[in-house]
């Protein structure tokens, strides 16, 4: 039985029209990242080694942050799994691939939340960007489409409708 403190865990599913080993190749390597996700991150795929993502004024609301920690798993074309700390505590994040079809379902799992506000506001905001993670990936791998630079006057425009 699960322990009342514990937080379930996000988990999201996608099917992306690439190999698994280019899906691999993409979550492993800070070049992967940078071209659909972040800005400078590195990555020692090696259990033992570790990932440090980094966003510099990403998306709409121009967000800048970084984090990272040890690789946990690394299978090629299987699974790459991570510790980061969004809550300054750390949870897992699990990339799973598996063949199907032409392509690859791709399951990610992320857990370790606590039941403190901190915690539950970082979970609710990976659940809704690792969402918007897969589709970025998705299109990236399979279209070559990126997110791109969000001209500031857009990032006013976002600032002014979160305040009111």
């Amino acid at each position: 039985m699960a322990d009342s403190q514990s937080v379930p865990p996000i988990e999201l599913v996608t099917y992306i029209n690439v190999v698994p080993a280019r899906v691999y190749e993409t979550l492993t390597t800070g070049a992967g990242w940078d071209a659909w996700f972040t800005q400078g991150t590195t990555i020692d795929p090696r259990p033992g080694g570790k990932i440090h993502l980094r966003w510099q004024n990403f998306g709409a609301g121009r967000w800048t942050a970084e984090d990272g920690g040890p690789v946990l798993e690394a299978l090629p074309a299987q699974r790459f799994v991570f510790q980061w700390s969004p809550s300054g505590e750390p949870t897992t994040v699990a990339f799973t691939l598996k063949p199907l079809g032409t392509g690859t379902f791709v399951h990610l799992v992320e857990q370790g939340y606590k039941q403190t506000t901190s915690s539950l506001q970082a979970c609710l905001g990976c659940a809704t960007g690792w969402g918007e993670a897969l589709t970025l990936l998705k299109f990236y791998l399979e279209h070559g489409i990126t997110y791109g630079t969000v001209p500031p006057a857009a990032a006013e425009l976002v600032a002014i409708q979160a305040e009111g």
